[in-house]
């Protein structure tokens, strides 16, 4: 089927009443710039390195396909040797035979138990080397800046991590059969020359075909391969997209859109895997083409050079079954080159993902932030971008005092969540310092950076499991009393104790099953856990209803007894009570101070707050208790 004949049969198969548009999904080239395209010779040392650890057990696999391969090489020797017997004296041949019949049996034999062998020990080993290497992927993945994350669409991640996978799982599983079939090919040709040269070379003589077809066939073949793992991919990214952001798509009645906008993607995978499998598969009936040919070749001058009293009958039997065998390794060797080239990609883009960069790594001699640190966060002329070109924050610097609670506001893109990421190092300053309990956090270890700050934010994550798993989340040392006294402190124990099994309640996919305020109930009862002397609360409160958001308020005194609290909010009412407020804009701090003394100055925080001040604080508290009454939501 041409290309042509491709995209018409397309065009009545695509979602109902429309052609699907010659569009993308997401960032098509994003990978490529990431992983780069260029062949890395590296690759086999890097999947070796994965199986060295089972070498013992790979090569007790090569020595059963040895003896396995001169079991093979040897049962038509003994088949052609019992008909020579038997034909050259017909009474006395029984002997000869039975010797036969018992040499043939312990060849079997070992031809079964080696065959056992090498399947079990090469099985293993795969699932091993399969395990170990998708831990290492996730591992690095797990480790890698977010600036990596930010640009690498998750469908992309998990084909390598899937679909490569299991390809290098086939080659793996085939790779030492290649070694037996290479023996066995060279073992033929060794044994056709010694019985007969004359008639052996005649034999061959189809060879060079076939290595001239070879020749003109790996190029296309390597490149419809390497397509066929790039249009894959961009399937799987697509899917992924579509999955996740299925409520905006349907909020938006975007099916039809996005369902073509895929459906392009998934045709052009089609086409190129079609291209693909042709590849694979044309070598398999020249093959066969060759094989009769050689077959024909040996039964006109073999049956001639029986008839004139030149050669046995059992030689020209043996040399039939060497020629059936000859072409068999050609034919499985032409398959797994073609299993070899998608294990060489998969390979290829494996030992990409576990060399993506660490950007941010411990030093050698970085500290442990402890628990007595006192809890300050200082920026120092900090300079940070996602572009370095493009800065977001433009030398910014200001000093937050042990226990104090700091709120930064301005209008977006002023660069308040980037700040923050700072203090976290999930991202690398340009230029400048971020400095937690004094110390830079290019000096600490991460995790010990980790547990003295804690952050909620905006959108709460929660993990499937149950609410007590996902309070203690930060902290799998914390008791039941503990995750108890920590929902109590945020409002949260009420509507837990009114599920179907209380804190043994499991969430769903992202806690779908539980309302977004209690989702950001349950993630500051997590922070309240984790017990961390430091507190960030990024946008923490600007999806939830007012009541709810007044309950929380209510208990941000409990949450920030004795930590650090740093705080993003755009509606200014929120953050009134904040020791300090620092306003930025377009990543420039331009102002600070508390409350009244910012409105009292009447520049940009005035003016915000002018234009966002909600009366919810004019609610009298027993009309608040009364509709918090229930489960914390409205």
């Amino acid at each position: 089927m041409s290309g042509t004949d491709l995209d018409d049969e397309r065009d009545t198969a695509a979602f109902p009443g429309q052609r699907p548009p010659r569009a993308t999904v997401g960032s098509a080239h994003i990978e490529e710039e990431v992983f780069g395209k260029a062949y890395d010779p590296r690759t086999v040392r890097r999947i070796w390195a994965f199986v060295h650890p089972y070498r013992h057990r790979i090569y007790l696999s090569v020595i059963a396909v040895l003896i396995f391969t001169g079991t093979q090489l040897a049962i038509p020797l003994i088949v052609g040797n019992a008909i020579d017997t038997a034909l050259v004296d017909p009474l006395a041949g029984g002997g000869g035979l039975i010797w036969s019949v018992a040499i043939f049996a312990i060849v079997v034999t070992l031809n079964y138990a080696a065959s056992w062998v090498q399947e079990k020990q090469v099985g293993n080993v795969a699932e091993n080397v399969l395990f170990d290497m998708r831990r290492a992927m996730f591992a690095r993945l797990q480790v890698v800046a977010l600036s990596f994350m930010d640009k690498t669409e998750v469908g992309r991640l998990m084909s390598r991590l899937q679909g490569d996978v299991n390809s290098m799982q086939e080659f793996l599983e085939t790779s030492v059969i290649s070694i037996g079939d290479l023996v066995l090919l060279c073992g033929i040709v060794v044994v056709l020359l010694s019985l007969d040269w004359g008639l052996g070379l005649l034999t061959l003589a189809t060879m060079p075909a076939l290595f001239i077809v070879r020749i003109f066939w790996l190029p296309p073949a390597k490149r419809a391969f390497w397509a066929a793992h790039e249009t894959n991919s961009a399937t799987n990214g697509a899917m992924a997209e579509g999955i996740n952001g299925v409520r905006t798509i349907q909020n938006l009645d975007r099916q039809k859109v996005n369902f073509d906008l895929y459906d392009d993607k998934a045709w052009s995978n089609l086409k190129t895997q079609l291209t693909g499998s042709r590849y694979a598969q044309v070598m398999v009936p020249i093959v066969d083409s060759l094989t009769g040919i050689a077959m024909a070749t040996l039964i006109v001058a073999g049956g001639s050079m029986v008839l004139n009293g030149s050669m046995q009958v059992g030689i020209i039997v043996a040399f039939l079954f060497y020629i059936q065998r000859f072409f068999d390794p050609i034919r499985s060797l032409t398959m797994q080159y073609s299993i070899m080239q998608r294990a060489m990609t998969s390979g290829r883009r494996i030992t990409e993902v576990l060399d993506v960069p660490v950007s941010i790594a411990d030093k050698p001699d970085a500290k442990t932030l402890t628990r007595d640190m006192d809890g300050s966060v200082d920026f120092d002329t900090v300079v940070f971008g996602y572009d370095p070109k493009r800065p977001v924050l433009k030398n910014v610097s200001f000093h937050v005092n042990p226990g104090e609670t700091v709120a930064l506001v301005g209008p977006t893109g002023s660069g308040k969540t980037s700040a923050m990421a700072l203090v976290h190092r999930f991202y690398e300053v340009q230029s400048g310092a971020v400095r937690v309990g004094g110390h830079d956090v290019r000096d600490v270890t991460q995790e010990s950076l980790g547990e003295q700050v804690a952050m909620v934010l905006q959108e709460p994550f929660l993990f499937t499991g149950t609410v007590f798993e996902n309070i203690r989340y930060n902290k799998a040392s914390a008791t039941l009393d503990d995750v108890i006294a920590a929902s109590k402190a945020v409002g949260a124990h009420e509507f837990i104790t009114r599920l179907p099994d209380g804190y043994d309640t499991v969430l769903e996919q992202r806690g779908s099953n539980f309302s977004l305020g209690q989702r950001q109930l349950l993630s500051f009862a997590r922070a309240l856990v984790a017990d961390a002397k430091i507190l960030v609360l990024d946008e923490a409160t600007a999806n939830i209803d007012s009541y709810t958001e007044r309950q929380i308020q209510k208990a941000l005194g409990t949450l920030l007894e004795g930590r650090t609290g740093l705080v993003i909010a755009h509606r200014l009412a929120t953050i009134r009570g904040a020791d300090r407020i620092i306003v930025l804009q377009n990543g420039e701090l331009i102002e600070q101070g508390n409350h009244d003394q910012l409105m009292a100055k009447n520049g940009l925080y005035a003016r915000l707050y002018t234009m966002n001040y909600s009366s919810f604080d004019d609610i009298p508290d027993d009309v608040v208790n009364a509709a918090t009454a229930g489960d914390g939501t409205t």
